[in-house]
């Protein structure tokens, strides 16, 4: 298994000369017992090539050895990767993997082979996607979007290389391109202006769902897809059991995205609105707000069925339009109501639980910028604990 490097020197129609160099290594044997060979190449330089023998000759040696392989990119991504990938995560997931291989990896990088897979490519996937990557404008993609297709080159690779189809992933090598803004910065609103905009949607046909967006935290599609037999008024809360997603212009119900349910506990004014929405729907004899555990939901559109979560989004979109306040998405109430409460001294731990966030690192880490003035508060606090002791110590 010692291998050797081959030379092959060829002279095109102009009459160049170009040479490229190879590396042949002796592989295991087929099960009559006959020599099998590798050839790996071509190299450019004789130093190239031997360098890559020595390492292919230490995988040969430890067991890491992978033949290369002559399936294309494109046949792992649809015939191997997707139908595993659906076993795993949520319709919706699946829906977003498959636009990004069918409107960006696949066209440029489809029909390379896995084992010519270079890391050289994606950086040019990357820069183009940048510049001219929008199939709907022609119009570049967002970082933050070529980040995401970086995300799923990277973990198609990783399963590659699980297969035992790679000995390694090309992509492992290759940094996407990173926003020259501040990733940790977030957009919300004061509790002044958050007292407007309250204050704004009164007696609007979405006031009880935009408020509770806005005083739990919750996601759009949460919201959407809470039922009565989610609420407990006596108690004034909500559990989390679904959301409402779109996938494929259709809406779907789905797990949370954390894949658990979650409680949240209301304020007292939420609560209200809660009970009063309850008591005018079962005025307006909607059999459907039944607690036996049907659907039930507290939501519809204005023909009766559950509403559909861009409702929530356009309604937003169109009180905040036409005011005074800062322009934020829908999505930013979720990040208000965080900064509030980090402000107001709430334990991170509840913070992160009412978000439902997997982790509590991961709230502080996205909400720190938060905390500098809430440090000098501490310091502060700290120091006059210390000089009471002195005091009382004298």
């Amino acid at each position: 298994m010692q291998g050797h490097i081959h030379k092959r020197v060829r002279t095109c129609k102009n009459g160049r000369v170009s040479t490229l160099w190879y590396v042949v290594v002796d592989v295991p044997r087929h099960a009559d017992g006959k020599r099998r060979q590798k050839w790996h190449g071509g190299y450019r330089t004789k130093r190239a090539a031997e360098a890559i023998r020595a390492r292919l000759i230490h995988e040969l040696s430890t067991g890491y050895y992978v033949e290369p392989s002559t399936m294309r990119f494109d046949e792992w991504l649809w015939d191997y990767w997707m139908p595993v990938v659906e076993t795993r995560v949520k319709p919706s997931t699946v829906h977003s993997y498959s636009a990004v291989i069918r409107n960006h990896v696949a066209p440029e990088l489809g029909g390379v082979p896995l084992a010519n897979l270079k890391p050289q490519m994606f950086h040019n996937l990357y820069q183009r996607l940048l510049q001219s990557g929008n199939v709907t404008t022609g119009g570049g993609l967002a970082v933050t979007s070529v980040r995401n297709v970086h995300l799923i080159i990277h973990k198609a690779l990783s399963d590659a290389v699980d297969a035992g189809l790679l000995p390694r992933s090309p992509a492992s090598r290759v940094k996407p391109p990173r926003s020259r803004a501040d990733s940790t910065e977030l957009r919300y609103w004061t509790p002044a202006e958050l007292k407007t905009f309250l204050d704004l949607i009164r007696g609007h046909r979405l006031e009880t769902a935009l408020h509770l967006t806005a005083m739990t935290g919750a996601r759009r599609g949460e919201i959407a897809g809470l039922r009565w037999v989610d609420v407990d008024l006596d108690v004034a809360r909500i559990t989390i059991r679904q959301t409402l997603l779109t996938v494929g212009g259709k809406v779907e119900v789905s797990s949370p995205k954390s894949n658990r349910g979650r409680t949240i506990d209301l304020d007292e004014r939420t609560n209200t609105l809660l009970r009063q929405h309850l008591e005018q729907q079962q005025a307006r004899g909607e059999a459907y707000l039944t607690r036996d555990g049907g659907e039930g939901y507290l939501f519809r559109g204005k023909d009766g069925s559950r509403i559909h979560p861009r409702a929530l989004h356009n309604a937003f979109r169109w009180i905040v339009d036409n005011s005074d306040l800062p322009r934020i998405r829908l999505h930013d109430l979720r990040h208000t109501h965080a900064s509030i409460a980090v402000k107001a001294g709430v334990p991170i731990g509840v913070v992160s639980e009412r978000l439902g966030h997997s982790d509590p690192g991961f709230t502080l880490s996205r909400y720190s910028h938060i905390m500098p003035g809430m440090q000098r508060e501490a310091a502060d606090k700290i120091a006059r604990v210390v000089h009471l002791d002195e005091v009382t110590a004298a």
